[in-house]
C-alpha cells in the first residue's frame, strides 16, 4: 500500500513528504492577505527563484535565506497552512482526501501535472521591481 495511504504527514520521512509535492509552483505565487478579514488571495506573480518552465525553486535548499518569507511547509505543524490551494498534496491528505489522478505518485509521470493543467506555467509571470501585485490577483476554479 502506498504510503501517503497509510501514514499522517508527521510521520512521513523527508524523503516521503518531498515527494508529496508535485511542482505546481502554486505555492511559490505571491499572496495577499486581507487584514480586516484574514482571507488570502493568490496573484499570478511568481517568486524570483522560480524556473517557470519546470515550476521549481532554483535554489531550493537555500530558498528560505534567499527569500526569508518562501514558505518552509513542515511536517510537525501543517494546520497553519490552510489556505494552500485546493489541488495542493498537503492540504488534500491533510483533509483527509485521495491524491489526484494527474499526481506523479499515482501516474508515474511528472508531465503529467502539466498535461492536466495544474501548473503554473500557463500564466505566472516573475515578480519585478515596482510591481502592484493588487493588479494581478487571480481566481482558481475548485
Amino acid at each position: 500500500m502506498s504510503f501517503w495511504k497509510t501514514k499522517k504527514l508527521p510521520e512521513m520521512t523527508n524523503e516521503e513528504w518531498e515527494s508529496l509535492c508535485d511542482n505546481c509552483g502554486k505555492c511559490c505565487l505571491h499572496k495577499l492577505e486581507d487584514e480586516d478579514t484574514g482571507e488570502i488571495v493568490f496573484t499570478n506573480v511568481a517568486c524570483k527563484l522560480i524556473n517557470l518552465k519546470t515550476c521549481r525553486c532554483t535554489r531550493y535548499s537555500e530558498r528560505t535565506r534567499l527569500v526569508p518569507e518562501c514558505l518552509n511547509l513542515k511536517q510537525d505543524d501543517f494546520t497553519q497552512f490552510h489556505w494552500l490551494p485546493s489541488t495542493c498534496a498537503y492540504r488534500l491528505l491533510n483533509d483527509g482526501k485521495d491524491l489526484p489522478k494527474w499526481h506523479p505518485l499515482i501516474s508515474g509521470n511528472a508531465a503529467s501535472v502539466k498535461k492536466a493543467g495544474v501548473s503554473i506555467r500557463r500564466y505566472a509571470i516573475k515578480e519585478s521591481v515596482g510591481m502592484d501585485l493588487e493588479d494581478h490577483i487571480i481566481e482558481w476554479l475548485d
